[in-house]
């Protein structure tokens, strides 16, 4: 469900506070913001860009962003999302 390239969306946000969610079964990265409004209640909040950053760095090797990738994908699954 969670792939390299939704990681690479999460870092290359202009959303304000961007974080990456599932929401009915699709993968979305939004602003935090709108993670209350009614689109999004519900939503599964999986990464922040903020965290993600700090796991992983700003400017993340392709290797890193597929083991992140990887390990996001196995949380979810875990969770149910």
């Amino acid at each position: 469900m969670i792939s390299a390239e939704d990681v690479r969306a999460l870092l290359r946000s202009e959303e304000k506070d961007p974080v990456l969610v599932v929401v009915e079964g699709r993968v979305e990265v939004i602003g935090a913001g709108r993670l209350a409004s009614t689109d999004y209640r519900g939503a599964l909040e999986v990464v922040s860009r903020d965290d993600l950053v700090k796991r992983i760095g700003a400017t993340p090797s392709d290797r890193e962003i597929d083991e992140q990738a990887a390990q996001l994908d196995t949380a979810v699954s875990e969770l149910g999302g």
